[in-house]
């Protein structure tokens, strides 16, 4: 199968931005359902805490997610494709049962196989960093380790 064919069958930025900005929002539980059709049965997922293979332990974790947040709004600012590679730039704020919204930002790469569905899915993000940055004490221990030891 030639590029350009391929192309035609993966989303568009435009297309993709539109979607998956309908996952999230300001009030209210996120929900992935319109998103699911486009990944492969077997999506590979992994992030900064987990990695999980198939779509159906990939709905569990996208289920478990809005079942614990009280609120969760995804920001999209850049994406770019290249062929068969869709990578965003985001900021997620999330909230949990009795702490406040939090903003975590991150980075997605999405490769998609031959049918244009979703193969593998990357998310790029510092959890702890974002979450420590926002309680004092911790930020400065956090910020001082991650200088001495991997600066």
């Amino acid at each position: 199968m030639n590029t350009q064919s391929l192309e035609s069958k993966i989303l568009s930025t435009e297309e993709f931005k539109t979607l998956w900005s309908k996952t999230y929002n300001d009030t209210g539980k996120p929900d992935w359902s319109h998103i699911f059709p486009f990944y492969d049965d077997s999506i590979v997922f992994q992030d900064s805490i987990q990695k999980i293979e198939g779509i159906v332990p990939f709905k569990a974790m996208c289920n478990r997610l809005a079942k614990r947040c009280k609120s969760l709004k995804m920001d999209i600012y850049t994406i770019v494709k290249n062929e068969n590679i869709i990578m965003m730039e985001w900021k997620m704020t999330m909230s949990f049962r009795f702490f406040p919204k939090k903003p975590i930002y991150g980075a997605s790469k999405m490769v998609f196989n031959e049918e244009g569905k979703i193969i593998n899915q990357r998310d790029y993000y510092d959890l702890w960093g974002d979450i420590y940055d926002g309680i004092p004490i911790y930020r400065r221990i956090y910020r001082w380790f991650m200088r001495v030891f991997f600066g």
